[in-house]
């Protein structure tokens, strides 16, 4: 069986995370659609959420997944609309997130007036082009060819303004936030994840205080509605859709328990005493669980990183 080299690529760069990959039996996974609003659908199998815009242009896709899982994802995509995909835009570079490119563009027929174009914030591209030890990867299906470098991207697809904003150094270096404008739907990426505590990847150029910000950009962007509740919608990298105030409880966590953890270092605490004091310990009910891919002492572990990084 032919191996999808995006992500032996990604699970070889992300250790842990392309070993969560890889112990996944996709043959069980059912995907699953949401309506969001309007032609804004979520689906989810395993790994990322993706969002999907459907419409009279074709299809725009926002992460793909795993490569197994293409064809169930296509199946699914194939029950809202029979027209072309278009785009997929690519919020970060972890493997479950990228790791359905070259499958889904496989399943794409060839259109030389249209072409797929698969779009990410070049610091994507760069991490999933950059030599494993002495050996570069080859040129290959799935990779972003359509990066950005600015701090954001803009589109018209299918009637709708779609604008495509770089958060630095939050999740990771290459974070891209996807605002559907006339939907009033966002896909946050892995910048938000309700109920689980944040992956902040502080190799991958992640860090503390650029997922604060990145999170009071997407409040900048949404609007909650007449009672405070709905509004805007927001497609997270995980988990269930949310609203604003979803948004605000999960960015004053943080907010605190960074404070907390910066407040232990300036006493002259080491990572293990910082640990032992358990700054999280009022949240870890709501935001880990026996499963969780983060746990409460890889978060604390993370802000203290960050915060401590030359």
């Amino acid at each position: 069986m032919r191996v999808n080299r995006i992500a032996v690529i990604a699970a070889a760069a992300f250790g842990t995370v392309g070993l969560h990959a890889q112990q996944q039996n996709f043959d069980k996974v059912e995907i699953q659609v949401q309506p969001v609003r309007g032609n804004i659908y979520m689906l989810q199998g395993a790994g990322s959420n993706i969002t999907v815009q459907v419409g009279p242009e074709g299809v725009l896709m926002v992460d793909t997944e795993f490569a197994p899982l293409a064809p169930k994802i296509m199946a699914e995509i194939r029950k809202l609309s029979k027209g072309p995909v278009r785009y997929i835009i690519n919020t970060h570079v972890h493997p479950d997130h990228v790791g359905g490119n070259e499958a889904i563009a496989k399943l794409v027929p060839a259109d030389p007036l249209n072409p797929l174009r698969i779009i990410a914030h070049e610091n994507v591209l760069n991490r999933m082009t950059t030599p494993a030890g002495n050996q570069t990867p080859p040129p290959q299906a799935g990779l972003p060819e359509d990066e950005y470098f600015t701090p954001f991207k803009d589109l018209r697809f299918n009637n709708e303004a779609i604008f495509i904003y770089h958060e630095p150094n939050a999740h990771t270096d290459g974070d891209s936030v996807v605002l559907f404008r006339g939907s009033d739907v966002i896909s946050t990426g892995d910048i938000f994840t309700p109920d689980a505590y944040p992956f902040i990847d502080i190799e991958r150029g992640g860090s503390v205080q650029g997922e604060i910000a990145a999170l009071n950009h997407i409040l900048d962007l949404a609007v909650p509605g007449h009672t405070e509740d709905g509004g805007t919608y927001l497609v997270p990298g995980h988990g269930r859709v949310c609203d604003e105030g979803d948004l605000v409880e999960f960015r004053d966590m943080i907010v605190i328990v960074r404070d907390r953890v910066q407040d232990l270092i300036k006493k002259g605490m080491t990572l293990e005493q910082v640990k032992d004091a358990k700054p999280s310990r009022d949240y870890d009910p709501e935001y880990s669980r026996s499963d969780s891919f983060v746990k409460p002492d890889q978060f604390v572990e993370a802000i203290y990183k960050s915060l401590t990084k030359k």
